[in-house]
């Protein structure tokens, strides 16, 4: 499975890792063994990797200490005639010459650097992180200018800020890796307007977050993210009015949730409307909501709960399935910019939404929103979801009502970081799982950072959703893995510079299914028709790309052996465990796949022989590859299995408590064996197109 010496994927430099498309090596045959030493030392006699190569440095030869010839010393300093002529001045300079040298010596011995290596224990790794700091009041100066005055004159609202310059990117080079970023970013008209608040030459511009908020606080669900926010306004009350306006998400998911906040909201009103601060109209609403475009639920602010409460009620789901996110949150903020700025009140932004929003969007126009949000000096409250690890989407399953049929509605929701640090596939495809990544999806956790407001990390409680895990992990251990919440710009040069990043970025880009360069080595089939000529051409077919795919993986498992040193070299705990967790799923997937093209060749000449009809009323439908624990080709792929569990296992170890180690407990447990097990459906009902209710968008 690993590439030999003469093929392309062999290359040092890792430069191509493709090659050309070759016959699969026999059922029989022996996975070839790894050529390099593994980044996490192997077992004495492990049959898959060599012994480890030694790691005794070779003395540092600048280092050593040259010491003068005292004789020539003499020497050269000494006058013979003063010496023979003045033998008490000679014996009193020698004399003290020695008490020189002597205490020389010992001021030398003292200060000579220790020759132990220090070691860069789990405490010291904490001072690599800048910490997640509580909420505190931003500066309450007026604005020099309103959003609707900028809007107007086409002005910049960042002029009157003390910026810092980031490193300089191009932007056209940077659209391009977005586009090639973890999936098919849909497309999505968003137009000019925000382009008139802030230029897009602006977007390389870092504002100050002179106030940061927290990215992410846990709370149990709605009663306790409501709570602390009625806490957060009542203390804004003591100083100044305030002003509310909520965002709320129209996806068809929301639903519910809208109906719970708007239960819930008016509590926090009769708590807010006890306190003496509140009366008289300083606290006022707004109700604002989007989709694929933004609306404005009611158009003056108003203190009157009747009026909140109807606004929240009256929301009717949005079916493009589309989130603007990042623009209807600027446009939130512009719409009511004046108005606050008249009554001296601060703005506080509340976002409701279960989806991280639109890709396009994210990208385009989170920094703008964020400069926008700070010129109006408004925090940003998100009550969102966790995030998937690693990975853009959720999928929920959904039975149409009038057919029957079972589909997979796809909504977003993550990564958790600006760019993708996991593998897209599970080894055969696309990930269909929804693994919690333990944060927030990136956009919203730094808006609400940036802006001194609150991510708020509300449970999951889909049931339909597929695969999900609702696992809380060690919050003391996370800490330290906390994804980087810097500006996309920022992250995309720092990457650049570190060897280790780019390549892994390569093998997340190269093995990914969303990506249309490899997709249709790196997309395998999983469901296969039961109509007999239909199957065999479709095994033909999946037996011929597995073996260009075996090439791909093998490829990649030998460029991150490689890169053992600068897995050794990196001190960020969540780089050292992407690099941990993608070593040992290259060595699973390998060996699942050999197994997976055993099968299907053994199952084509002895087919397994089902009935196609299955009582009461059920019909086969598809066949479905399935893992499990027994194997055929087991010795023959027991060295990886062996070397793959080792490895695995080593990452529970290291990265307890953490999504590393339990998606590492998930592979284990999944098996290495495959198997094709019969699907039987019901009869689907037969409706008329033009009766045919449309799936929901989410």
């Amino acid at each position: 499975m690993t590439p030999d010496d003469t093929s392309p994927a062999s290359k040092q430099d890792g430069s191509r890792w493709k090659g050309e498309p070759a016959e699969a090596p026999p059922v029989s045959a022996a996975p070839p063994t790894a050529k390099k030493k593994p980044p996490i030392a192997a077992k004495q006699g492990d049959p898959h990797l060599p012994p480890p190569a030694s790691t005794t440095e070779p003395p540092n030869q600048s280092s050593g200490t040259v010491t003068a010839d005292p004789e020539h010393a003499r020497e050269s300093f000494f006058d013979r005639h003063a010496i023979e002529n003045t033998a008490s001045f000679l014996a009193s300079l020698i004399f003290h010459l020695a008490a020189l040298l002597a205490l020389a010596l010992f001021v030398i011995e003292e200060t000579k650097p220790p020759t132990e290596v220090a070691l860069i224990v789990r405490t010291d790794v904490e001072d690599l992180f800048e910490p997640e700091l509580e909420t505190v009041v931003l500066d309450q100066q007026d604005h020099a200018a309103s959003m609707t005055t900028l809007l107007q004159q086409g002005g910049d609202p960042t002029t009157d800020r003390q910026l810092t310059q980031t490193p300089a990117v191009n932007m056209s080079d940077l659209s391009q890796v977005f586009e090639q970023d973890s999936y098919d970013a849909p497309t999505v008209e968003i137009g000019s307007v925000l382009d008139e608040y802030v230029p897009r030459s602006e977007i390389l511009v870092e504002v100050p977050h002179d106030a940061p908020g927290v990215a992410r606080a846990v709370v149990e669900g709605y009663s306790d993210a409501l709570d602390r926010i009625t806490e957060e306004i009542r203390d804004i009350l003591y100083q100044r009015p305030v002003l509310v306006i909520w965002c709320f998400d129209r996806s068809e998911s929301m639903k519910d949730d809208q109906e719970e906040i708007r239960q819930r909201i008016d509590r926090v009103y009769t708590e807010l409307g006890l306190f003496s601060h509140a009366s008289g109209g300083a606290l006022k609403t707004a109700i604002t909501s989007y989709g694929s475009q933004f609306w404005i639920d009611t158009p003056e602010p108003t203190h009157d709960r009747a009026k909140i409460s109807a606004a929240i009620a009256a929301l009717t789901p949005d079916p493009s399935g589309k989130e603007i996110m990042c623009e209807a949150v600027a446009r939130a903020i512009a719409t009511f910019d004046e108005y606050a700025s008249r009554g001296n009140r601060q703005m506080v932004l509340i976002l409701v939404t279960d989806e991280s929003g639109e890709h396009a969007d994210n990208v385009s126009n989170l920094e703008r929103t964020i400069a926008i949000a700070h010129q109006a000096k408004c925090r940003t409250y998100v009550l969102g979801r966790e995030a998937v690890f690693g990975y853009p989407y959720v999928r929920f399953r959904y039975q149409h009502p009038q057919t029957n049929r079972i589909h997979w509605l796809i909504a977003d929701r993550g990564p958790e970081t600006a760019f993708v640090e996991q593998l897209q596939t599970n080894g055969f495809h696309r990930r269909h799982d929804a693994f919690a990544s333990g944060f927030g999806p990136y956009e919203q956790s730094r808006l609400a950072r940036e802006t001194g407001g609150i991510f708020f990390l509300l449970p999951s409680k889909e049931a339909s959703i597929v695969r999900g895990d609702k696992r809380v992990y060690e919050l003391e251990q996370m800490k330290y893995y906390r994804p980087d919440l810097r500006s996309r710009e920022e992250i995309f040069f720092d990457r650049d510079q570190s060897e280790l990043q780019l390549l892994l970025w390569k093998i997340i880009s190269d093995l990914n299914p969303y990506n249309p360069q490899s997709k249709d080595v790196t997309e395998l089939r999983v469901h296969f028709s039961p109509d007999p000529a239909q199957f065999v051409r479709q095994m033909n077919l999946q037996i011929g790309r597995a073996n260009t795919y075996q090439r791909y993986l093998a490829a990649a498992t030998h460029v991150i052996e490689q890169a053992n040193e600068l897995r050794q070299r990196e001190l960020d705990p969540r780089w050292q465990a992407n690099y941990d967790l993608m070593y040992a799923q290259l060595i699973a997937y390998q060996a699942r796949l050999f197994e997976y093209n055993a099968y299907l060749k053994i199952f084509m000449k002895n087919p397994v022989v089902v009935p196609l009809i299955r009582p009461p009323n059920l019909r086969l439908v598809h066949w479905d590859i399935r893992t499990r624990t027994e194997t055929l080709t087991g010795e023959v792929i027991e060295p990886y299995v062996k070397r793959a569990n080792e490895l695995f296992q080593q990452v529970i170890d290291t990265h307890p408590g953490t999504p590393w180690a339990e998606r590492a407990r998930w592979e284990m447990k999944r098996g290495y064996g495959i198997e094709l097990r019969p699907v039987y459906h019901p009869p689907y009902r037969s409706v008329p197109a033009s009766q045919l209710k449309p799936l929901p968008k989410l």
